[in-house]
C-alpha cells in the first residue's frame, strides 16, 4: 500500500467525512488518492480559510476538523487559522506537504520548516520521515487533538514518504497516549467553600462546552447566577433567569454587578483572561475565594485570589460536587438580586432612524435565530454587538474567535459549520473590514453548495480601532477609514450569490428572512452608523474612566 492510500484509509477509519484544503506540488499524490476516496474535499480559495473552515466544522460538530495544504507558502498560509484554533482549544488535524526527506534543509523549491513553524501553536507535531511511522502519527494525532484540553495537531508529510510503500498490517497496530492526569484532592474543601458562600457566582467558559447540563444543575441547586465568557455563551441558555450574560470589557452590566459583589467564584472551564477578568471586571470582596475547575493546570492561579484548583474534566468534577453538596442553596435575596439585575439589563435595542444602529440589527437577528441556527462572527465591533445582544440558547450555537481575535474568521467558519451541519441555517456576522480579508470564499459557498447568510455591518471603517482612537487617542483617526469599499451586492451577484442592501431599519427583517429562505448564499449589507460605539466599555487601565453609553443608560 502506498503511503497516500494509508493516510486516506486511516482518516476514513476515524470517521472523517470532510477535508478542507488547497492542492500543490507536494500533496498532488495525496489528492490523487482523495479522488477515489469516500471523503468530501472542499476546495478553498486561500489556505488560511481551510484552517478556519476546519475550525468551524469542529466547533459546530464537536469532532476534529481536518485541513490540508502544500509545502512552503501553503503551510505558512495555514498558520493564522491553526493559531486561532489553538488559542480557543479547537480539535483539528492540520496536514502539510513537505519536500522529500533527502531535500530537507537544502532550500528546495517550496521548502519551509513547517514542523518548527507550527510547533508553538499546536498541541503536538509529527514529521513523517519514515512512512512506517505514518500510522503512529495519525492515530496519536487523532487522540491528542481531542484528549484533555483540545487543540490542533500538525502532521508534516514529505512527498517521498507518501509515495513509498507501507505494510497494510501496520495500520491495525494500536498506539496509545498517556492518560490525562487528574487531581481532585481539593474536592471536599471546594464543596465546603461552596456551602459557606453567601454570594456565589458561576463563571462559565468555553472549557465547559460539554458540561452544559452540569452547569445548569449546579446553578439551580445553589440559586447562583451564571456569568459567561464569550466562548462560554450558550452553555447556559440566554433565556435562563440566572444567566447574567457575558462578563468583560464589553460585557453586560448585570454580569459585572454580580461578579463585583460575589464572595466565591466557581470557575468552570474559564481562563480568567484579560478581556474577561480585569481590575474592574472582578470580584471586589477582599475575602473572596475561587473554586477553579479546568482540565489544563496552566490556567490555574491567574486571578490572585485564594483558590481550590480541581484538575479534571469539567463535567466529571461538577457531578462529583453535586453528589457531595446535597440540597445546599444560597440566601433568597442573592438569587432575587440576580433576577432583578438581569431584568434591568434587558435593553430594548430597537433604535429608529438612519444610519442604522447595529443594536437594531441584533434585535432583528434574535427574531429569526432558532434552535436550527448557528451564528459565527468576525472580530471587532460586530463581534461585541453579537456577544452583547444575541440570545444564544445552546452550546455550539455561537462560533467566534475569542483569544486570538482573528479578523476574517466569520465567513470561512460559517462554511465549515455548514459542512458539519448541513441541516442548520448558518449566519455569519461580519464587518466590511474583516469580510474583505476573506470574501473570495463566497466562491467556495457557491461551488460547494454550502449556502450561508452573511450579515455585513458596513460602517466604512475599522470600527473597533476607530472607537479606541476616538475614546483614548484624541480622535486621531489614523488608517481606519476604508476607502473604495466594493459594491458588496454586485460582488455577491458576481459569485452567483444574492445580495441585498439595507438602508432603513424597517427593511432589516424582510432582508434576513429572504436570505434565510432563498436557498443559496446571500450577503445582507446593512449600512450602519460609523459613530456608534460598543458600550459599556471597561478599559484595561484601572485609572481610566469607565465608558458608559446607550446600553448602560437603558439598563
Amino acid at each position: 500500500m502506498k503511503g497516500t492510500k494509508a493516510l486516506v484509509t486511516m482518516l476514513e477509519r476515524k470517521g472523517v467525512d470532510t477535508i478542507f484544503g488547497y492542492p500543490g506540488g507536494s500533496v498532488i499524490p495525496i489528492y490523487d488518492e482523495i479522488y477515489d476516496a469516500n471523503l468530501r474535499h472542499i476546495l478553498v480559495r486561500h489556505e488560511q480559510c481551510a484552517a478556519h473552515m476546519a475550525d468551524g466544522y469542529a466547533r459546530a460538530s464537536g469532532r476534529p476538523g481536518v485541513c490540508i495544504a502544500t509545502s512552503g507558502p501553503g503551510a505558512t498560509n495555514l498558520v493564522t487559522g491553526v493559531a486561532t484554533a489553538y488559542a480557543d482549544s479547537v480539535p483539528m488535524i492540520a496536514l502539510t506537504g513537505q519536500v522529500g526527506v533527502g531535500s530537507l534543509g537544502l532550500g528546495a523549491f517550496q521548502e519551509v520548516d513547517a514542523y518548527s513553524l507550527l510547533m508553538p501553536i499546536t498541541k503536538h507535531n509529527f514529521r513523517v520521515l519514515d512512512v512506517n511511522r505514518l500510522p503512529h502519527a495519525i492515530k496519536e494525532a487523532w487522540e491528542i487533538c481531542q484528549t484533555g484540553r483540545p487543540g490542533p495537531v500538525h502532521i508534516d508529510l514529505p512527498v517521498d514518504q507518501m509515495n513509498a510503500s507501507i505494510d497494510p498490517a501496520l495500520l491495525d497496530e494500536e498506539y496509545g497516549i498517556k492518560p490525562i492526569v487528574e487531581d481532585l484532592s481539593g474536592l471536599d474543601e471546594a464543596v465546603q467553600w461552596i456551602r459557606d458562600a453567601k454570594n456565589p457566582v458561576i463563571l462559565c467558559g468555553g472549557g465547559a462546552v460539554n458540561a452544559s447540563d452540569e452547569v445548569m444543575a449546579l446553578s439551580r441547586r445553589l440559586g447562583a447566577p451564571v456569568d459567561t465568557t464569550l466562548m462560554g455563551m450558550g452553555i447556559v441558555p440566554s433565556s435562563y433567569e440566572l444567566c447574567m450574560g457575558p462578563l468583560g470589557m464589553h460585557g453586560r452590566m448585570a454580569a459585572l454587578e454580580m461578579m463585583n459583589d460575589a464572595d466565591l467564584i466557581i470557575s468552570v472551564g474559564s481562563r480568567f483572561s484579560d478581556r474577561t477578568y480585569g481590575k474592574r471586571c472582578r470580584m471586589q470582596n477582599p475575602n473572596g475565594r475561587v473554586v477553579h475547575i479546568d482540565v489544563d493546570p496552566v490556567e490555574f492561579g491567574k486571578h490572585k485570589h485564594p483558590c481550590v484548583n480541581l484538575l479534571s474534566d469539567c463535567g466529571r468534577a461538577l457531578r462529583m460536587i453535586l453528589e457531595r453538596l446535597g440540597s445546599n442553596s444560597v440566601a433568597d435575596d442573592w438569587t432575587q438580586r440576580a433576577r432583578d439585575a438581569k431584568v434591568r439589563c434587558c435593553c430594548d435595542p430597537v433604535i429608529d432612524g438612519t444610519p442604522i444602529k447595529p443594536q437594531t440589527v441584533m434585535h432583528e437577528l434574535n427574531s429569526i435565530i432558532d434552535e436550527d441556527t448557528i451564528v459565527t462572527t468576525d472580530v471587532g465591533q460586530n463581534q461585541m454587538w453579537a456577544m452583547h445582544f444575541l440570545d444564544i440558547e445552546r452550546p455550539r450555537q455561537l462560533l467566534s474567535s475569542g483569544t486570538f481575535g482573528t479578523m476574517g474568521y466569520g465567513l470561512p467558519a460559517a462554511i465549515g459549520a455548514k459542512a458539519a451541519k448541513p441541516d442548520k441555517h448558518v449566519i455569519a456576522i461580519t464587518g466590511d473590514g474583516g469580510f474583505q480579508m476573506v470574501m473570495q470564499e463566497m466562491a467556495t459557498t457557491m461551488a460547494e453548495d454550502l449556502p450561508v447568510t452573511v450579515v455585513l455591518l458596513n460602517n466604512g471603517t475599522l470600527g473597533m480601532v476607530r472607537q479606541w482612537q476616538k475614546l483614548f487617542w484624541n480622535e486621531r483617526y489614523s488608517a481606519t477609514t476604508l476607502k473604495c469599499d466594493p459594491d458588496f451586492v454586485k460582488m455577491a451577484e458576481a459569485f452567483g450569490a444574492e445580495g441585498i442592501r439595507v438602508e432603513r431599519p424597517g427593511e432589516i427583517r424582510d432582508a434576513l428572512l429572504h436570505a434565510r429562505d432563498c436557498g443559496r448564499s446571500c450577503i445582507v449589507e446593512i449600512m450602519c452608523d460609523p459613530n456608534e460605539h460598543v458600550l459599556p466599555m471597561v478599559p484595561a487601565d484601572p485609572n481610566a474612566a469607565m465608558v458608559m453609553g446607550r446600553c448602560a443608560y437603558r439598563c
